[in-house]
């Protein structure tokens, strides 16, 4: 890692610290992450070079944070002795970028200036994330923790890309973060909520759907601070779901009897969004996962319509 001069550490990714640094030799910005990786006798785990091969893969798109490269460190304790055995590192290097979407949201929503985000800018960056979720999910790799947290930001070029990316299934999504922080629940689908051991690409549709409300409220559209308090909310609004409208729903494993609430008109969660735009969330946010809509047919919506997808 003496390639690197660590600058600052910018934030505690959900598997591990991230630090901003400069690649000595080119003068490149980049962040580097730090996993915690259990390695054994053997090296690094199957499961981390198959995540970490396809995260390469996958970071060939415009639209998804680019990995740069995987450093391996045998990092040998400061105050051991010349015998101990040194504990193994992975670090991942990927582009820097210096904001993300929940940030440009508060900047909008707190401070001086509070503003609408142009529909024009929402419209756009819903368009790229349905284009790298689509990219992932063509690939056969879910994302399952979208938030604007997670979702990167290079303003001068208005490109939005998504990050803390399929390390999902090696290291699997903790409760609770790096800093023994709750992990967010806002983003998070109703059948993963309730226990489903089956889930797929709509966990990640329900996460954009939630982030493209929030993109036109700028505040989250179901904020709960336990999975019961969150299912609430999404009941308050979306109403309690049926067996009608999500065959088997009533036979996951968390499911209780809960109030009857009746669905609100949803428009009136998101009045600045027009009826082309309320339909698209509509259809993202259906509780039968196999309802909901794809990101690569969300790309052919009309909401888009009016957007100029040449410069995509």
């Amino acid at each position: 890692m003496d390639k690197y001069e660590k600058l600052e550490k910018v934030g505690e990714g959900t598997y591990g610290k991230v630090y901003k640094a400069k690649e000595k030799a080119t003068g490149q910005i980049v962040a580097l992450k730090k996993t915690r990786l259990e390695m054994d006798e053997e090296g690094v785990p199957p499961t981390a070079l198959r995540e970490v091969s396809l995260l390469q893969m996958l970071s060939q798109s415009i639209y998804i944070v680019r990995l740069l490269s995987v450093e391996h460190v045998d990092k040998v304790p400061k105050s051991a002795p010349a015998s101990a055995t040194t504990k193994p590192l992975l670090y991942l290097v990927f582009e820097y970028l210096d904001t993300d979407l929940k940030k440009f949201i508060d900047s909008h929503r707190k401070g001086s200036n509070p503003r609408p985000l142009p529909p024009a800018l929402i419209q756009s960056f819903l368009f790229q994330l349905c284009k790298g979720v689509a990219h992932c999910h063509s690939h056969g790799v879910l994302h399952r923790d979208l938030k604007p947290q997670n979702l990167l930001l290079d303003q001068k070029k208005g490109i939005l890309k998504i990050a803390d990316l399929g390390l999902g299934r090696a290291f699997t999504v903790p409760l609770k973060s790096y800093t023994h922080e709750i992990v967010t629940l806002w983003y998070r689908a109703p059948e993963v909520l309730l226990g489903t051991t089956h889930y797929s690409t709509g966990v990640d549709m329900w996460s954009v759907g939630c982030i493209f409300a929030e993109m036109v409220r700028r505040q989250a559209l179901f904020p709960g601070d336990s999975e019961f308090q969150q299912l609430l909310n999404i009941f308050k609004i979306l109403g309690t779901p049926t067996e009608e409208q999500w065959p088997g729903v009533t036979s996951l494993r968390d499911w209780h009897t809960y109030p009857k609430w009746e669905p609100q008109n949803l428009a009136r969660t998101v009045p600045t969004l027009g009826p082309d735009g309320v339909d698209l969330l509509t259809k993202m946010l259906k509780y039968n996962p196999a309802e909901r809509i794809s990101a690569k047919a969300a790309l052919d919506h009309p909401y888009f319509d009016s957007l100029d997808k040449s410069q995509f």
